[in-house]
């Protein structure tokens, strides 16, 4: 159900915070999946960080920095 232009804004999103996109088969239960459907637009999960919840403080530097491309990005997509 994901709409086409899906992929293009996965691609810009992984250019511009290095993140590698990532398609999940199978998984229809998630906020994400509900969202798709329901709106019939393009929707998206980004896992940050390694390891099990909450995540190390540690962390939050490479994060903010990877994730904020991501925040603009979506600004002009």
């Amino acid at each position: 159900m994901e709409p086409p232009e899906s992929e293009t804004i996965v691609n810009e999103f992984a250019r511009v915070s290095g993140y590698e996109p990532v398609k999940s088969a199978g998984s229809y239960a998630g906020y994400k999946d509900w969202y798709i459907q329901d709106w019939r637009r393009p929707g998206f999960t980004v896992e940050l960080g390694k390891g099990t919840n909450p995540l190390p403080i540690s962390q939050f530097d490479e994060i903010y920095e990877k994730s904020l491309g991501i925040f603009l990005a979506g600004l002009y997509m």
